[in-house]
């Protein structure tokens, strides 16, 4: 994938603080240097999110949201916005250090559907009564600025800290930038 510009949701953890993040001294740090190896390097990556409207009735009120849902597998969690993200809220950064979309607006509009009916249902199961979602595409996509530390000897592997939330993920996330990696 060629060098371009891309919009992304401004970074809330810097470099120096992934550097901290990552070569940290807490359990899981060590727990991972234990079964992984030596913290070889970091990187930042971007993942492009898609924008959904997405309203629906839960008891009596009517509820409409912004949920942005990863365009490359629709693995990664859910985003939400209290309103679509302004000029002040992005960046242009010219990176080469991007996901490519892969998944087509239908699938994404299924994925999204399932993971807004559990929010949904966490909030409430017995408010719940004849649920229908209206999703509607938003003509924006944004990327999520993500730091990887690559760990190991050999074969790399990668841990993954979300830079917008601030927080480590998942195994998701790790297998969704070790397959682009490996691709």
């Amino acid at each position: 994938m060629g060098t371009t510009y891309i919009q992304s949701l401004k970074p809330n953890v810097t470099q120096q603080e992934a550097l901290r993040t990552f070569s940290g001294v807490g359990p899981s740090t060590l727990y991972w240097r234990m079964c992984s190896g030596p913290l070889r390097r970091i990187a930042d990556v971007y993942v492009p999110y898609w924008l959904y409207r997405v309203q629906y009735n839960l008891g009596r009120r009517a509820h409409a949201t912004l949920f942005a849902i990863d365009a490359v597998n629709g693995s990664l969690d859910l985003f939400t916005f209290p309103r679509i993200p302004a000029a002040h809220d992005l960046v242009s950064i010219y990176t080469r250090n991007r996901v490519a979309p892969s998944l087509e607006h239908p699938s994404a509009e299924a994925l999204l559907r399932q993971k807004v009916l559990r929010v949904i249902f966490q909030q409430g199961f017995f408010k719940v009564r004849d649920l229908q979602l209206e999703i509607e595409l938003r003509p924006l996509e944004v990327h999520v600025p993500y730091w990887l530390g690559f760990y190991g000897h050999a074969a790399a592997r990668c841990r993954v800290l979300n830079a917008v939330r601030r927080r480590m993920e998942g195994a998701k996330a790790s297998a969704l930038f070790e397959s682009w990696l490996a691709a």
